[in-house]
């Protein structure tokens, strides 16, 4: 194989949980973890976990913060 014909990768880029944490924090204010994680079709534990950035958001409950706060989905997971 000719080096003509080699295409570099791209690299994969990577999602900053704690970045994405702390918009979900934004988002939630006030309210307490225990009233808010049920709206999202999850435990307080796992909020606890994504707004510490210990674990990833679902698509799940990514369209559900985007429907309750009209925040897109975008600016969840990258803040533009």
């Amino acid at each position: 194989m000719s080096s003509e014909n080699f295409v570099p990768r791209k690299s994969k880029a990577k999602a900053d949980l704690v970045a994405i944490g702390r918009r979900i924090r934004e988002l939630r204010a006030t309210e307490r973890q225990d009233d808010f994680a049920p709206e999202l079709g999850i435990t307080q534990g796992q909020l606890s976990k994504i707004e510490r950035g210990v674990l990833a958001p679902s698509i799940d409950m990514l369209l559900r913060l985007r429907e309750r706060f009209r925040k897109s989905v975008d600016w969840i997971l990258s803040g533009e």
